[in-house]
């Protein structure tokens, strides 16, 4: 059995990064290992090409212990509780004072103050991710010359619609091959609905936690979701090794650290959306919910990650631009951390050029993005931040540019995308995401979470019903 992101000869590989990355001094470790036949380059799957001996297994196992033990180095500027993550803070934009319904929305005017409007931004929030989401499955792991390659073939570039594999040459099919799991259900000729995906799992999972427990939901009550109703099969990265330490009883925050080299990479970015869809424009409350549920399996970075993106959809539903936006939501992450000048970089990027050439100007943008962060994992929080922030400022609230910019970037390209839609698909609504993305859609999300298929319009009258109830509670 190929079992990825839990053999402990895979995680060495990867937490000699990690722990290198947190100051640790990991020569000697290193040293043994390769003198022992390991390889200490980290596979780009989840599971190298050639399982282990037992022996070398078990050396694996006790050099992950050894690499645990080492103290990391200090890190002032990226601290992992929440009072200390809090005084590092900024002052709150002050959001959370506007009422749904008057902020205009760009090129829509200002919407009426009704009970349909909180609804309207849930609703494109939901089908924005999904379609995001679903335009980036294909190509999951295709690196970025790949997508292009592909886009070429097929008369496609610049990307502006679903991928495709008619008039696709056997020998491009052949060098950049769809994602296995997802070309079945995610190129134009076979779309129905939205399928299976963790990038909707986790948001489906948080708002029965939330209904569940409330606000005042514990990270333990998040291990607990996950065991009651989320498959071990639909867990990858940092959830697996997480949901493998909650089975062996390990506490928390220690289920975020214990043989998990990955607690800095984008998982728990993608699990956070609801809790800021459920907090319009207060979007420290939304980071401190997504620090709640980010700590079971991420430390620092990857902390930040869950909260940057809880801050982007709090703000998404109450701002009137995509600037407004990320303006917001930058005040919700430590300021001098890797995350943040990550963020800030992307921004900057975009913010080069006239506009005369936009296709050079991206292709340059991305360039950029990848000679700073080309080093790492293309599951990694940094680089998939990068390319968030690059996407949402570069693509002007427009939502076909701005999910298609965060998939031709490459790397986590389903994830990057569904956190773009679902900031753009608040701020545009179902209408202004248009026809061509939210049609396929047919308004389902397939899931194996208990009760299956889910209606799109059911989850928002759901995160609506929750953001009203948590209004008054806090007025």
């Amino acid at each position: 059995m190929r079992l990825t992101w839990a053999q402990p000869e895979d995680l060495l590989a990867h937490e000699l990064v990690q722990s290198a990355v947190e100051g640790k001094d990991v020569s000697a470790v290193r040293a043994r290992w390769v003198a022992a036949g390991g390889d200490p380059v980290p596979a780009v799957s989840g599971a190298g090409p050639r399982p282990a001996s037992p022996a070398l297994r078990a050396l694996a196992r006790e050099l992950l212990d050894e690499l645990g033990a080492l103290p990391a180095g200090p890190a002032p500027d990226e601290p992992d509780g929440w009072d200390a993550i809090a005084a590092s803070l900024p002052p709150a934009p002050g959001l959370s004072e506007r009422v749904w319904g008057l902020a205009p929305r760009r090129g829509l005017g200002v919407a009426p103050p009704d009970n349909t409007a909180g609804y309207d931004r849930v609703s494109g929030a939901w089908t924005g991710r999904a379609a995001g989401c679903l335009l980036g499955k294909p190509v999951e792991k295709i690196p970025r010359e790949g997508i292009e390659e592909i886009l070429r073939a097929t008369g496609r570039w610049p990307l502006d619609r679903w991928f495709t594999a008619a008039g696709l040459p056997g020998e491009v099919a052949q060098r950049w091959p769809w994602n296995r799991r997802s070309a079945v259900t995610s190129l134009e000729e076979n779309i129905d609905g939205m399928p299976e995906d963790d990038d909707l799992n986790y948001p489906m999972l948080a708002l029965t936690l939330l209904e569940t427990h409330g606000r005042g939901f514990t990270t333990e009550d998040v291990a607990q979701l996950w065991l009651d109703n989320l498959p071990a099969g639909r867990v990858f990265t940092a959830e697996r090794a997480a949901y493998r330490n909650v089975l062996d009883a390990r506490p928390v925050p220690e289920t975020a650290t214990h043989h998990n080299p990955f607690r800095e990479w984008i998982g728990a970015l993608i699990r956070t959306d609801v809790f800021g869809w459920v907090s319009p424009g207060d979007v420290r409350a939304a980071a401190r919910l997504a620090w709640t549920d980010a700590r079971l399996s991420h430390t620092r970075n990857g902390v930040y990650g869950a909260m940057w993106a809880a801050g982007l959809a709090s703000a998404a539903m109450v701002c009137a631009t995509v600037d407004e936006v990320l303006d917001a939501a930058e005040t919700v992450i430590p300021p001098q951390s890797r995350l943040a000048r990550a963020v800030r970089f992307g921004r900057e990027l975009a913010a080069e050029g006239d506009g005369a050439n936009p296709e050079q100007e991206v292709r340059f943008g991305l360039d950029r993005l990848h000679a700073a962060y080309g080093d790492l994992h293309w599951v990694h929080v940094l680089n998939n931040a990068a390319v968030i922030a690059y996407a949402l400022a570069k693509g002007g609230g427009e939502f076909g540019p701005s999910v298609s910019i965060a998939v031709t970037a490459g790397w986590d390209t389903d994830s990057a995308a569904a956190t773009v839609g679902g900031v753009v698909g608040a701020l545009r609504g179902v209408d202004g995401i248009g026809e061509r993305w939210s049609a396929p859609l047919d308004g389902r999300i397939a899931t194996s979470l208990p009760g299956g298929e889910q209606r799109i319009a059911d989850l928002a009258a759901r995160t609506t019903a929750l953001a009203r109830k948590f209004g008054e509670e806090r007025a």
